[in-house]
């Protein structure tokens, strides 16, 4: 029996053994069989069982064919050893891998979808308990990969010879390795993908599955209900409602609403339900700009910094990032000033330059573009490196600069004198105008979170 918890990895990727302390006096024994905290800490995915199934078996030698189901797992015994054999299922170089263990009292195994499981008893009167993220049900079944108990491919060293144990005609059908399905990863989904960010996102994620609101209506429950949620792994939530000013009205509010809470809390929704990572995209106008001492002057709003919106944009997007934040796994990227593939304000004043016109641009309003291309790659890259689930900001790298600044270096870039373009105040700028939105004047976001995970934004030159 085991002294304490521990884990230990195997030769199958995220096919993961537990070693769990068993405490026994002249009573019997007691374990935790299931100990979230303790067990993710460790390095056990936070996976989210819906489901416990035990099963039992009586003679010593029963033995359970080898399948795999459309859901991750945590197999254990509740009573007796058994020998447990695991095989990936899963398309890719590691199809066929083998591992073994004796599985008692002590042992948890958390198999991961797609990996192939059998059992063989030691012991009289086995009992196996398994916890499970997804509720079973018989239109699932369809989904199982199976592969044979005896396939010599595979070389299992059954520790009571297969033709000496109790076995079931169907598993005895199963077909040999060479011919069994393999098991697709699940598939990633991007909403928003016609967007600038759904669109860099697209080319980052060639295989996603891109919607747009005429393929999918999140406020649709009959569309949402009928929308394949347990074929998807990661969702990537590129839709927003960014016009700003267009908030401030009586529609736009609803619309802002809608688009900015109503739908990140659907995705939550449903990620909790179905068990994908979340990422979700917000923005520098959760915060107030400064007016507050939440921020030490000079330095950039952290992730844990309080919510502060000025706008009903910025409110509308703070109530998306608290239904986010429920989500176990999520991934939630606060990013300022994004600027993609079509119009923004990098080709606005390269065209202004190009025309010879001299612009008035805000000098008051202080933080640093975010390329779109660099926002997708980040969200790549913490799915990649499995970084920590949470908040991140991310912006372009380079040092602040207030909208002249940049504009001013766009000028120069087209050949034009920077002092072309005149400096103004954000009263000044928007004077006389009615139904503007409230900007953030400091809307620096650190980067030091993201840049621990490994990955370093980008300065962009002026005018990309």
């Amino acid at each position: 029996m085991s002294a304490e918890l521990s884990l230990e990895t195997t030769a199958i990727p995220g096919l993961l053994v537990l070693h769990l302390p068993v405490h026994g006096d002249n009573r019997g024994w007691f374990k935790e069989n299931w100990q979230r905290a303790k067990m993710t800490a460790l390095g056990l995915p936070d996976f989210g069982p819906v489901q416990n199934n035990m099963s039992f078996n009586h003679a010593v030698g029963t033995t359970r064919g080898i399948h795999a189901e459309p859901w991750d797992k945590l197999v254990s015994s509740a009573h007796g050893r058994y020998f447990g054999v695991w095989v990936d299922l899963r398309q890719g170089p590691g199809f066929g891998t083998v591992v073994t263990t004796v599985v008692d009292e002590s042992v948890a195994v958390f198999v991961p979808r797609g990996v192939g499981n059998a059992y063989q008893t030691l012991d009289p009167d086995v009992a196996y308990s398994y916890l499970v993220n997804a509720h079973w049900s018989e239109a699932k079944i369809p989904e199982y990969a199976y592969v044979n108990l005896a396939d010599p491919t595979l070389a299992i060293p059954w520790p009571i010879p297969l033709d000496q144990a109790e076995l079931s005609d169907k598993d005895k059908a199963h077909p040999l390795l060479a011919d069994a399905r393999r098991v697709e990863p699940r598939k990633t989904l991007i909403l928003g993908a016609h967007g600038q960010l759904g669109r860099a996102l697209a080319a980052l994620f060639p295989a996603g599955v891109g919607a747009d609101i005429d393929t999918l209506d999140l406020t649709d429950p009959a569309q949402v209900a009928a929308w394949p949620w347990g074929d998807f792994g990661v969702v990537l939530n590129a839709a927003a409602w960014t016009d700003v000013d267009g908030a401030e009205t009586p529609e736009g509010r609803v619309g802002a609403w809608r688009a900015n809470a109503t739908v990140p809390a659907t995705l939550a929704r449903l990620a909790l339900e179905h068990g994908f990572t979340l990422v979700h995209v917000s923005s520098d106008y959760v915060f107030d700009g400064g007016l507050s001492a939440a921020v030490t002057p000079g330095a950039g709003w952290t992730e844990d910094a309080p919510l502060a919106p000025l706008s009903v944009y910025g409110q509308s997007k703070a109530a998306g990032d608290l239904a986010v934040g429920v989500v176990p796994r999520h991934y939630l990227l606060r990013t300022s000033w994004v600027v993609g593939d079509g119009r923004n304000f990098l080709r606005t004043m390269a065209g202004l330059a190009e025309r010879g016109v001299k612009p008035s641009v805000v000098s008051d309003q202080v933080g640093r573009l975010t390329h779109t291309a660099n926002l997708a790659a980040a969200i790549k890259h913490l799915l990649d490196v499995g970084a920590p689930y949470g908040t991140y900001n991310c912006t372009d790298g380079g040092a602040p600069r207030s909208w002249a600044d940049i504009a001013r270096a766009v000028f120069a870039a087209h050949g034009r004198d920077p002092d072309d373009v005149t400096p103004v105040t954000t009263v000044a700028y928007y004077a006389g105008k009615d139904g503007i939105a409230p900007r953030p004047a400091w809307s620096v976001l650190d980067l030091a979170k993201l840049e621990a995970t490994g990955y370093v934004a980008p300065e962009f030159p002026p005018g990309e």
